[in-house]
């Protein structure tokens, strides 16, 4: 395929998206009003010439404005593609870089809360609460296979291997991208209703079972996002009596290490509208073994419904003034820490 230049891509580009959406043949004169290129319509007429001799375009009619080919429109999903992967890649090495990054920040946080306290603590990284469909991108790997990736905007990426009764076209591939991002974009699952799935699927005609399998891999998206629970502090337990005989404290150190109860606690915690300190004393604890403690949760805020939780656990005579202001500090502080550069 022949080197084209920046100029020839944004006129390619902006021809065939304009197709898209109107079905109609398109003029130079349209090209000059759609693109940043700030250039006349003679000197686009010429640069049309050039992709219609290179085979990108065709002029269905005389005296009429051009149509995608199928190399044209080859050229552009695999430049859609193309510029979708480094997306992907971008943030991917992001997410990994951040993830890396907050992991580490995140156990030396618990760390100095139970140095400073004297109790156990536990913190969790933070997680979507209002989790919302990013892009979703579908490539073909062979004839049989379409390869989903679903990106949601707190970055969490899933890939979906469809498979295929026969192998899509280039340009029904390209249809079917533009109509879930379409309609999918910014959407949560709520949101998501019976309505959009109809319209989606009604529109997708023969296709709609792969719409099926993306809705489906969008939900199991939402729902796998993991909670981590980083804890430190479990050994302050045995400083006080009324928690050291071994049974309790055998159980207490197996639910701060188990971490399923907390990330139960903590779930339920998350989806509340009240995002500030909560407090279950004694048998107000929904987690049986911590029945004899007093835990104190916060939760902290990172912006675009990405919430996480901050907790300490101690006898029931436990410093509440000195445990309520470290958690306030806390949460004000990891706000900073991890917000995102613009």
């Amino acid at each position: 395929m022949e080197e084209l230049d920046e100029r020839k891509v944004k006129i390619l580009n902006a021809i065939i998206r304009t197709y898209l959406e109107t079905g109609e043949p398109v003029g130079s004169r349209t090209i000059s009003k759609y693109t940043d290129l700030n250039l006349s319509s003679a000197t686009i007429r010429n640069e049309m010439s050039d992709l219609e001799e290179l085979g990108y375009i065709i002029q269905p009619h005389t005296s009429a404005g051009r149509i995608p080919s199928d190399k044209g429109y080859r050229f552009y999903v695999d430049h859609l593609l193309e510029n979708k992967d480094k997306e992907i890649s971008d943030m991917k090495d992001f997410v990994i870089e951040h993830t890396e990054r907050m992991e580490q920040v995140l156990k030396q946080v618990a760390k100095m809360l139970a140095q400073t306290t004297n109790y156990a603590t536990m913190i969790t990284t933070p997680k979507s609460v209002r989790n919302k469909v990013k892009f979703v991108q579908l490539s073909q790997v062979d004839e049989e296979h379409l390869l989903a990736v679903i990106v949601m905007e707190s970055n969490v990426v899933k890939n979906k291997m469809i498979p295929l009764a026969e192998p899509l076209d280039s340009e029904t591939l390209l249809k079917l991208n533009i109509l879930l991002n379409s309609t999918l974009n910014g959407l949560s699952i709520p949101e998501i209703n019976l309505g959009t799935i109809s319209r989606l699927k009604e529109q997708a005609g023969d296709h709609s079972d792969i719409i099926g399998i993306v809705l489906d891999a969008v939900a199991e998206t939402i729902s796998q996002e993991e909670l981590e629970v980083y804890t430190s502090g479990a050994t302050n337990i045995f400083k006080y009596p009324e928690l050291s005989d071994s049974q309790r404290a055998s159980e207490l150190i197996y639910a701060l290490e188990e971490k399923q109860q907390l990330a139960t606690l903590v779930t339920e915690n998350l989806q509340n509208e009240n995002t500030g300190i909560q407090v279950y004393i004694g048998d107000e604890s929904p987690i049986q073994t911590m029945k004899d403690c007093s835990v104190v949760t916060a939760t902290y805020e990172l912006g675009d419904g990405m919430k996480g939780s901050v907790g300490i656990i101690g006898p029931k005579r436990m410093d509440y003034e000195k445990v309520m202001s470290h958690l306030k500090e806390l949460t004000s502080q990891l706000d900073s820490i991890f917000k995102k550069p613009t």
